[in-house]
């Protein structure tokens, strides 16, 4: 299991490349990179923080890994997640999955994204020119979470 809650910000290349480095039996590998947007339902949007429970959210994050292993033939998976203050631009989230075959490795790493927006204990705090506000939970993200409620591989 390979989980980290950071606040310093990631290279995704870098990332990558360590993740395929030596690889030779996996022919599918899957990315997910989620970025701070400048705007949030038409609203400029000048910085987010991100907060969470240290040891909390890692556990929690490894049990939707953990689901994703049960459900897919993974040889491996990466989630890198940013906490503290952001940039419109900075990466967010790394999700890497890697598998024998593309289907498997797309698949487990869209409801490792998915599962990660509704279930990892993050909230999210937007600067705004209005002031500071807390953002809710979208239902199009929980809609995208409840497909995968009784897929399996």
């Amino acid at each position: 299991m390979t989980v980290r809650v950071q606040a310093e910000p990631f290279d995704a290349a870098a990332e990558i490349a360590a993740f395929l480095a030596g690889r030779r039996s996996s022919g599918g590998i899957a990315s997910f990179i989620g970025v701070c947007r400048d705007e949030h339902g038409g609203t400029p949007v000048s910085a987010m923080t991100l907060e969470h429970y240290p040891g909390m959210t890692e556990a929690e994050i490894g049990r939707i890994e953990d689901e994703a292993r049960r459900r897919w033939p993974l040889h491996d998976v990466l989630v890198v997640h940013r906490c503290g203050r952001l940039l419109p631009g900075e990466p967010i989230v790394l999700v890497l999955t890697a598998s024998a075959h593309r289907a498997a490795a797309l698949d487990a790493c869209a409801f490792l994204i998915d599962w990660l927006k509704t279930r990892a204990p993050f909230w999210k705090l937007e600067e705004t020119a209005e002031g500071e506000r807390w953002v809710d939970a979208r239902d199009s993200d929980e809609a995208a979470a409840r497909r995968w409620q009784h897929a399996a591989a």
